[in-house]
């Protein structure tokens, strides 16, 4: 397969490149650093500099696509809304590319504010776009989806964990040093799942050889560390105290991440599992934490 790979040079997106060109796929990667570029280059991909806002190029690279991976997203929560908006955007222009074919789509998601029960299962639905979370990747697939686009998304752990990380682990770790304590909300039983980045990829290109069988995959390795325990993991890497903080208490310690930090986004990924024959070989995420170079 040819595979368009939008956000192919970040976090997600560089192990995507890696596991479809290790699987003998080719593969055109988005890059909008010209520094970057060169490391996507080398790793064997086909080159496209450019932004994901620019829709023209996504129509253009798409149409010339057997699949598509969109893994671009801008994580500056000081413009979430306007992130989330051009995520939109894309998805619609990666899909009215698709339209009328049998290539699929399969876009990036996560498991933050779904509905029902935890864990979560890949039937729990998103949250509609509002301005508390306004991100709309599920319902922009689903809308490509409806138009006859096989599109779908993979549902990525709070925790994309690994050497190089810095997501949301390198966040807490950061306050923990800021603040000199590590820190929980309440008792601290709310969980996170937890996926190794290597074993995330594997969802995707599974899910593309097999054509999108399925509207949302569940990349979660583990269905839930309890917060208190990547909190303990952080304060023995850092050696500092590991305390609970009252929810009215928890802005004041984690600022913006305090919303994140007291949700419980627990998943199963057991439906994900049997369809695709996936399974996570990779290290958990308090292993990581100890040993993946956090706090180097």
């Amino acid at each position: 397969m040819r595979v368009f790979v939008t956000g192919a040079t970040g976090w997600v997106g560089s192990a995507v490149v890696d596991e479809l060109i290790g699987a003998g796929h080719q593969v055109v990667g988005l890059s909008r650093s010209k520094d970057k570029a060169g490391a996507l280059q080398a790793s064997g991909a086909e080159v496209v500099e450019g932004v994901v806002g620019d829709l023209d190029l996504l129509k253009a690279q798409a149409d010339g696509a057997d699949a598509v991976v969109h893994t671009a997203f801008n994580h500056d929560f000081s413009r979430f809304a306007a992130n989330a908006e051009e995520d939109r955007r894309a998805i619609e222009a990666l899909g009215s590319a698709l339209q009328g074919s049998d290539r699929p789509l399969l876009a990036t998601s996560g498991f933050a504010m779904l509905d029902g029960p935890r864990p979560a299962t890949e039937e729990a639905r998103p949250p509609a776009p509002s301005g508390v979370f306004p991100r709309a990747s599920e319902t922009a697939t689903e809308a490509q989806a409806a138009r006859g686009v096989r599109a779908g998304v993979v549902r990525l752990s709070p925790s994309v964990h690994g050497p190089g990380d810095h997501g949301f682990i390198p966040i807490l770790i950061g306050i923990a040093r800021e603040k000199g304590v590590s820190a929980y909300i309440g008792d601290g039983q709310n969980r996170w799942a937890g996926v190794h980045r290597l074993d995330a990829a594997k969802v995707y290109r599974l899910a593309l050889e097999k054509g999108v069988p399925l509207p949302r995959y569940h990349a979660a390795a583990e269905e839930g560390v309890p917060f208190r325990e990547i909190a303990e993991a952080i304060g023995r890497g850092l050696g500092v105290p590991v305390e609970s903080r009252s929810p009215e208490a928890a802005q004041d310690h984690f600022g913006w991440f305090a919303a994140f930090a007291g949700l419980d986004m627990s998943a199963s990924s057991k439906r994900t599992r049997e369809l695709l024959d996936w399974t996570p070989s990779q290290s958990g995420l308090i292993e990581d934490i100890e040993n993946a170079g956090y706090f180097g």
